[in-house]
């Protein structure tokens, strides 16, 4: 076969490698609202150009929060994880691109041999001799295979999806490592703020015990308004002791998402209140594409789908090229002469004639796997859209129920007054005395929690919405005054909300 001829069927193959087998790529279709539902206290707004473009958490303007947050970027082992499967799909998308280019490779032989003289003869009129000699021989050897089916381009097309997948599961690990220790941390300061209501409670029911006690003492009243203001403190007390648990199990949590172990960390109470930032709202699409898991929900789909291609190339031949030069000789002074010169030009093409349906098989596998991450993009798309309601319509929520609660710590403290007055002046029994300090108590508590559940469901509502609403882009270019009016809020919280 002539080489004019070999570049000709080589010429055709590159033609028909342009046909990738397998359907392309199209990212399915998915219904997405227009708007949120809103209700008070959201509002329609302007961009917020002035807000900080750093990291989300930066915005409730916590030191200590921005150093436990920075502190688990660091030295997180599961950030450190997803960050090395990256590693990983990248090194396999490099292999996997390898494959388009000819594999180059050299050979050297040096040897010294005998042949041996009673070798079966391969002519009968000439007698075989023994010889000792060298040989010694250097080749440059090559191959290539034709992508034909497109096996090759579908491959890479995976790997690159698969690449961009663990791109974004790295970026939602490190949403959720962030959002999981801003939740255990504002649960901790949340723990915090409710020991010290049950402190000034229990100051509180000290001093009423010792005014009660002492008007027993005078005769003034019974032994059971003693006995009932003891019970009512020694209540109190044990409730100190279930959250100082709960507060040790925040801090061990903060400890481990931080990367230390639990017994080295320690986290000293801070009673300042947190009021939770104004978190812009997009369209509903835009949060989209802002949330990791959705892109790499939809980058599954299209590794998938290449794996279609990858299955269906099997149908087809594979063509392989594999020339060869190099020069032989029995004298290494004469390894480079012309004489010593060899070479070889060949192509082989193998295809499957009957292999029981087993390349059926994988392409129906390949196909019911795309139809599986299909269906979990729709899954993600639409627990995306649950998220964003359900922080939206809670942070409204808590707003109002926050509001109502301190009207209601208020009106409990004037109760309280009136109770112990009218206790005082004898006018009622002690045991109204005993309710307006339950009231008192169950009030405060209620307040503290649920100012609690508002910073939490804001974490919750950042982690819908992607996390940083200014975007990636943004975020790098912080320095930059253009950027700073790059950070669009069509929809945003009312800004002074309590």
């Amino acid at each position: 076969m002539s080489v004019r001829r070999l570049g000709a069927i080589a010429g055709t193959a590159l033609l028909l490698a342009a046909c990738a087998a397998g359907p392309d790529y199209r990212a399915p279709q998915v219904e997405v609202p227009v708007s949120w539902q809103l209700e008070e206290p959201w509002r329609r707004a302007a961009p917020g150009d002035a807000l900080d473009k750093g990291p989300w958490w930066q915005r409730f303007g916590d030191a200590e929060l921005d150093r436990l947050q920075q502190q688990a970027l660091r030295n997180s082992p599961t950030l450190t994880l997803a960050s090395a499967r990256l590693t990983q799909a990248r090194a396999t998308l490099s292999a996997a691109d390898a494959a388009r280019y000819p594999q180059l490779g050299l050979g050297a032989r040096a040897s010294r041999l005998k042949i041996s003289a009673n070798r079966p003869l391969t002519n009968y009129a000439t007698q075989n001799f023994s010889t000792v000699q060298n040989d010694f021989a250097l080749s440059l050897n090559a191959s290539y295979e034709l992508d034909l089916a497109g096996r090759v381009q579908r491959s890479v097309e995976g790997a690159t999806a698969s690449a961009a997948q663990s791109a974004a599961d790295l970026e939602n690990t490190r949403l959720l490592l962030t959002t999981d220790l801003a939740s255990a941390y504002f649960n901790l300061r949340a723990t915090d703020i409710e020991l010290d209501v049950l402190s000034r409670s229990i100051a509180l029911q000290r001093r009423a015990l010792e005014l009660v006690t002492a008007r027993h003492d005078l005769g003034a009243v019974s032994g059971l308004d003693v006995a009932q203001q003891q019970a009512l403190l020694d209540s109190t007390l044990a409730q100190v002791d279930v959250l100082k648990k709960q507060r040790s199990q925040y801090e061990h949590a903060l400890a481990t998402l931080s990367g230390t172990p639990a017994p080295r960390f320690a986290l000293a109470a801070d009673l300042r209140p947190i009021v939770p930032p104004a978190i812009p709202l997009g369209v509903p699409s835009e949060a989209l594409e802002r949330r990791p898991d959705v892109a790499s929900a939809e980058r599954a789909m299209a590794a998938a789908n290449a794996q279609i291609g990858v299955a269906t190339a099997a149908f087809y031949p594979s063509v392989m090229l594999a020339p060869m030069v190099g020069v032989d000789s029995r004298m290494i002074e004469t390894l480079f002469d012309a004489p010593s010169l060899l070479w070889s030009v060949g192509v082989s093409a193998t295809q499957v004639l009957f292999d029981g349906g087993r390349i059926r098989a994988n392409v129906d596998f390949a196909q019911a796997g795309y139809e599986g991450t299909v269906a979990n993009y729709r899954r993600v798309v639409l627990t995306a859209m649950q998220e964003a309601e359900d922080g939206i319509t809670g942070l409204a929520a808590l707003d109002r129920a926050v509001t109502q609660s301190l009207a209601a710590v208020d009106s409990a403290r004037r109760v309280l007054d009136m109770a112990t007055s009218r206790y005082e002046g004898g006018a009622s029994t002690y045991l109204d005395v005993i309710s307006a300090q339950q009231s008192l108590l169950v009030a405060e508590r209620q307040a503290t929690q649920l100012q609690g559940q508002r910073l939490l469901t804001s974490v919750f509502l950042v982690k819908a919405l992607g996390g940083d609403w200014c975007g990636v882009e943004s975020r790098s270019a912080s320095a930059s005054a253009d950027a700073r009016t790059d950070c669009p809020a069509p929809l945003r919280r009312v800004a002074g909300t309590r």
